[in-house]
This record gives structure tokens, sequence and C-alpha cells, in this order.
């Protein structure tokens, strides 16, 4: 029977949720998404609760940050004119919001503090520092 090792693409239907059962993100009600063992599109963590499993098998663990989306980087913390955001749009703590970045991409920052005519954004990814509880089924092995 085929597992998934390194280099493996598979189809997978997923579940990240927060430790107060806060649903992050869930493909559980559409169609399975395919990934690839080693291409950096799953964290560590998930990589290896699905290393040794084959199709129709389920997991579900924990990941601590460092296995997970890692810790915030107080380097990536910049202060921002108000006036750099939209009129429509007013800030708020803990709102994240798309920001242009390099090369025509986008970066998710989390506004953490609004001080007068600025706004503090931590550009860290937006789950770093939490546990993440990650299910998943594999539904079938390319």
């Amino acid at each position: 029977m085929t597992t998934v090792k390194q280099d493996t693409r598979f189809l997978l239907l997923f579940k990240m949720k927060l430790e107060d059962g806060t649903v992050v993100e869930s493909n559980f009600d559409d169609e399975p998404i395919e990934f690839q063992i080693g291409d950096g599109s799953l964290t560590s963590g998930m990589e290896d609760a699905l290393i040794g499993k084959s199709s129709g098998d389920e997991v579900s663990v924990t990941l601590s940050p460092d296995m997970a989306f890692g810790m915030p980087d107080e380097n990536n913390i910049h202060r921002l004119p108000v006036g750099d955001f939209p009129d429509d749009m007013q800030p708020e703590i803990n709102q994240v919001i798309a920001f242009d970045g390099p090369d025509e991409s986008e970066i998710m920052g989390t506004i953490i503090n609004i001080d007068n005519d600025e706004v503090e954004v931590d550009f860290s990814h937006p789950l770093a520092g939490r546990n993440i509880i990650f299910a998943a089924r594999i539904t079938e092995i390319l």
C-alpha cells in the first residue's frame, strides 16, 4: 500500500482551528486540495502528521507554534501612518489586512495597536504564536 513520504503528492481534506474551537480554514465541505510533501505549502508539523499515512487515513493533532506557523517576530512590526489606509477603511485592533508586498504579491498584516495618527502592524503570520489543531483526511495519493 502506498504511503505518504517525501515528495509524495496527494489530495487532502483538512481543517485548522484554534484551541477555542474557532475554525481558521477548512475544505471538508469542498473538493480535496492537492499538496506535496516538501514543497512548503504545509507546515513541518502538518507534514509530520501525514508522513506514513495511506489513502483514507485521518489525522488530528495539536501543533505547537514551532510546528505550525512559528512565533511572532518583533522585527516584523511596523508603524504606518493612518493616512496610508483607504478613507473608507477604519483600522481596528486584531484586524488582518492584505498589504501590497514586493513583486506584486500580497502580505498579510495584523493591526496590533492604534496610537493617534499611527497604526502598528505585525507582518508575522497571522497564526504565529498560536497552537493549531490540524485535522485531515487523505483522499487519494497521486
